[in-house]
């Protein structure tokens, strides 16, 4: 007989702020979603982790998958939970960043990802999801980083 869990499970998901700079300006790295909520919005890099793969790896996978960057140290910001952040049902974020070099760094949209595209932080649009909030926790964690 199968085991029954009496407790509700809530989805996991991985996100990725991702920095460069360009003519010595900060830029962060956005998807335009292709699919709902949020449909054509700008959101970081993310996704749904899968059952057979670690948090690191889903992280690495979105990322490729969204906008063809590989090869990249991603480090962990933090876990974000509100518990209305995302309207198609309970789910908790682990968040992470990286920093990759501008002339090296080739884009390109993929998977449920419309467009990628380079911002600046005067720039920005308006972010999907809780997504604002993520980045101006990563904009606090790096102030002090020199890259």
């Amino acid at each position: 007989m199968p085991y029954t869990y009496k407790y509700p499970r809530l989805a996991l998901t991985v996100d990725a702020v991702i920095f460069t700079k360009k003519d010595n300006i900060l830029h962060v790295l956005l998807i335009q979603r292709d699919n709902p909520p949020f449909e054509r919005e700008w959101a970081l890099p993310g996704g749904f982790v899968d059952m057979d793969e670690t948090l690191d790896t889903a992280a690495k996978r979105e990322l490729e998958e969204e906008t063809g960057i590989t090869d990249i140290e991603l480090m962990q910001l933090y876990t974000f939970g509100a518990i209305n952040r995302d309207p198609r049902g309970r789910t908790v974020s682990v968040v992470y960043y990286g920093f990759v070099d501008y002339d090296n760094s080739k884009i390109k949209a993929g998977s449920d990802a419309r467009n990628v595209q380079w911002f600046t932080l005067k720039k920005l649009p308006r972010l999907a999801f809780d997504h604002k909030d993520i980045l101006e926790l990563a904009l606090k964690k790096i102030a002090d980083i020199s890259f």
